[in-house]
């Protein structure tokens, strides 16, 4: 049974910094690309980052601010967001994709996790 766990978000203040994780279990995480994903309230939930190996992609709003990394032996996805913005505020999921390749097509990823709250403060 696939299941992804996320670390706790958290309240920053604009500019600051936060590092979400999201440890796997259940499956052989490294044959998978992983992906997160945002939703705030009122909103659809849209794409942020995704992951296989050393290919990475990013929406064009977090380009520059956000990192994407895994470590397959530690099972776990890695989001580092810098120079966060009111409108970075929302609930954050990790995603498992049924692929290889990382995309930021919902409906290519079978299993997410229970989601993270960010709040960025103005």
């Amino acid at each position: 049974q696939v299941q992804l766990v996320e670390s706790a978000g958290g309240l920053v203040q604009t500019g600051g910094s936060l590092r979400l994780s999201c440890t796997a279990s259940g499956y052989t995480f490294s044959l998978y690309a992983m992906g997160w994903f945002r939703q705030a309230p009122g909103k659809e939930r849209e794409f942020v980052a995704a992951i296989m190996s050393s290919i990475t992609a990013y929406a064009d709003s977090v380009k520059g601010r956000f990192t994407i990394s895994r470590d397959n032996t530690k099972k776990t996805v890695y989001l580092q967001m810098n120079s966060l913005k009111p409108e970075d505020t929302a609930v954050y999921y990790c995603a498992k994709s049924t692929s290889r390749f990382p995309t930021s097509y919902y409906k290519q990823y079978d299993s997410w996790g229970q989601g993270t709250q960010v709040t960025v403060s103005s």
